[in-house]
């Protein structure tokens, strides 16, 4: 998986990944956002590895590409293939998930969806 992601690199540019963001936040749902938003300031972070950014960078940029292995268009499963890229980045850099990070996460996430229940976010995001 890791070297399929690498080549997506190219597609990333915070610009981007922002824009996509806002557009698709409610589409993409809590969780797919969430688990960006994790990748996002995993990747701000000065104690992060050059090879754990790298990562990042290439699960984002599968995000951002308009083009992936399976259209975002499509009802239901149109982002499956996204979580499943920013799930396994997750796994891959765990170390990295501070309880700050995650907590910016919720709060740009309740900034977009609103309150909500943080157990609806799945386990896999929640802790490691």
């Amino acid at each position: 998986m890791e070297e399929n992601i690498e080549k997506y690199s190219g597609h990333y540019s915070e610009e981007s990944l922002w824009d996509k963001m806002v557009r698709v936040a409610r589409k993409a749902g809590m969780e797919v956002i969430y688990g960006v938003l994790l990748l996002y300031y995993v990747l701000a972070s000065k104690t992060t590895s050059t090879s754990d950014k790298a990562k990042i960078v290439g699960a984002l940029g599968y995000f951002i590409l308009p083009l992936d292995l399976v259209p975002d268009a499509l009802p239901l499963v149109g982002y499956t293939d996204d979580l499943a890229a920013i799930s396994w980045c997750i796994y891959s850099v765990a170390k990295n998930i501070t309880p700050d990070i995650r907590e910016k996460a919720a709060r740009q996430l309740r900034q977009w969806f609103g309150d909500f229940d943080e157990s609806i976010l799945g386990s896999f995001f929640k802790q490691h």
